[in-house]
C-alpha cells in the first residue's frame, strides 16, 4: 500500500507530462508555420514562372 501511495505522489509531482504536451504543441505550431511558408513560396514561385513563360512566349 505504501508503495502505491509513493507512486501516486511521484506521478502527481512529476512534470514530464506537461512538458511533453508543451513540446508537442510547439512542434505542431512550428510545422504549421513551415507548411504555410512552403505553400506560399510555392504559389509565388509558380506564378512568377508562369508570368515569365507567358512573356517569353509572346
Amino acid at each position: 500500500m505504501r508503495r502505491h501511495w509513493h507512486l501516486l505522489k511521484r506521478l502527481i509531482g512529476s512534470e514530464d507530462g506537461p512538458t511533453a504536451v508543451e513540446y508537442a504543441v510547439m512542434l505542431t505550431l512550428i510545422l504549421l508555420v513551415c507548411l504555410v511558408a512552403i505553400r506560399t513560396f510555392g504559389t509565388t514561385t509558380s506564378e512568377s514562372i508562369r508570368n515569365s513563360a507567358n512573356s517569353i512566349a509572346s
